[in-house]
This record gives C-alpha cells, structure tokens and sequence, in this order.
C-alpha cells in the first residue's frame, strides 16, 4: 500500500461515465473491446451484467467532464459504426464529476474511521482498558491485509470495496467481543489459574462456535462470488479474504494482545505499590 502502486481508484472515486449497452444478438466482450479501441475510445471496465444470453453490458469510463458530456454519444457511434444501425440501444448513461468522486472518496474514508472509533469506545465501555487495544489493533489489521490484497491485485476500488471492509469490520468485532466476553467469565470463574490458561480455556470453548458460524458465512460470500457475476464479484472477493483473515484475528491477535496489556498492567500495579 505504500510502496507499491497504490490504490487503483474506480470512476466512484476519480470521476467518469458508467454507460450500459444492450445488444440485440450475442455479442461477446473481446468484441466490444476492439469496436470502442477502433475508435480511439478509452474505457477502464467493461462488465457482461445479467446472464450471458441477455447481451447487456456495462462500460465504465474515465475521463474529463467536457468529454463525459458527449461520451454516450461517442459510444454510440463507435460500436455502431461496426455493428450496423438498430442492432444494440445504449440503456443507462451516469456520470461522476471528479469533484465529486473526491468527495465520495473522503467522506468513505472518514465513515470507516468514525466506525472504527465507535467500535473502540463501545469495548472500553463494555470492557476496560486492557481489552480495547486488542480490538482496535484486530480491526487494524483486517483492514490493512484486507485492502493489501486489493492493492496487490490491483483490482478497482469502488464503493464495493468500502462497504467490503465496513461489513468486515463490524463482522469481525463481533467475533472479538465473544472471545473478550468469554475470557472475561473464565477469568472470574478461575481467579487461581494462569492467565494463559483462562485465555486458552475461553478460546477452545467458543471454537466451535467460531468455525461454524463463519463457515455458513464463507459458504453465502462464496455463492455470491460464483453466482452473483461480474457486478459484485470484486465485493465478494473482498469478503472472502476479509471473511479469513477477521475469522483468525480474534483468536490470534486480539487474545495474545489481551494478554500482553494484562500482564502490562499487573507489573504497573506491582511496580506501584512497591513504590
């Protein structure tokens, strides 16, 4: 994410025209590339939408708002002018100002940190200090290695992506807070056992619980990503990397972090008293 190339911005965050195109005979996408090419127009995306034999399509385009104006038309012509007159009709035409797209990309930016923030202060009030940073670092790392995989693969990010790592992120709290809720029972039920062992004990009771419940959820993302097509299918990749690592993160980072900040705690009251 920072040394690399960056996120690949979708015409949601830069500004461009998102054109639909139905075609009246089966048309295929290799096709449709080299029409618009011919014809020195320059699009980022083109998605097949709706099932193979309906022959719909969607362009998404980038480029400047004196172009945008006239680009349906441009489109137009150029896939006309290689498929003949009357054989497809243009269904949808949206633009996205840049001024706009920069807006939108702030303001996903600032609803993932206020969701965050919200997260945070609900665990310290529900628990205490000690469990708060095994939290909010659990969220910070499923959000990183999630938005790695997307800079990685360079796929479009798009407001897909944003509601991917929101969904995420309140998905995998909840994983965190039944772990914490556990510890927390098994800490006061066993006061003379090692904190290891309380954590350990917590974890192993809620596993099976832990594997089944996302297991049907990874199965639904799944489906999505087989069968929901090329419109959601960078969302439901998203989930899926997001579904995996927010599943381990509760067990392998926000316990052992929980057990750091205790044992942290425990030598300041130690150092505190003997002082």
């Amino acid at each position: 994410m920072i040394f690399g190339k960056g996120f690949n911005y979708g015409i949601d965050f830069t500004g461009g025209a998102v054109i639909q195109v139905k075609f009246n005979q089966a048309t295929d996408p290799g096709d449709l590339r080299k029409w618009l090419s011919a014809q020195d127009v320059n699009f980022s995306v083109i998605q097949q939408i709706g099932i193979p034999t309906e022959n719909e399509f969607q362009l998404k385009i980038q480029g400047d708002v004196q172009d945008l104006a006239k680009l349906s038309a441009n489109v137009s012509a150029a896939i006309e002018k290689s498929t003949g007159p009357g054989k497809f009709e243009v269904r949808k035409t949206d633009v996205v100002g840049p001024q706009a797209g920069a807006e939108l990309r702030w303001a996903s930016f600032w609803a993932t940190i206020y969701a965050v923030i919200g997260i945070v202060l609900y665990v310290i009030i529900r628990f205490d200090v000690r469990y708060s940073p095994g939290a909010l670092l659990s969220l910070l790392h499923d959000s990183v290695l999630m938005l790695g995989a997307i800079v990685l693969t360079q796929k479009e990010f798009s407001i897909q992506i944003v509601a991917a790592v929101l969904t995420i992120i309140g998905y995998s709290i909840n994983d965190t807070i039944i772990v914490y809720d556990r510890i927390r029972e098994v800490i006061k039920a066993n006061p003379t056992k090692s904190l290891k062992d309380n954590v350990n004990e917590s974890i192993n009771t809620t596993l099976s619980r832990t594997i089944n419940t996302n297991t049907t959820v990874l199965l639904s993302v799944f489906a999505l990503w087989l069968f929901g097509g090329q419109v959601i299918r960078d969302f439901s990749e998203s989930m899926l990397v997001g579904m995996i690592v927010g599943t381990y993160s509760s067990i392998f980072v926000a316990a052992p972090i929980f057990i750091f900040m205790a044992k942290r705690q425990e030598r300041l009251q130690l150092a505190h008293r003997t002082a």
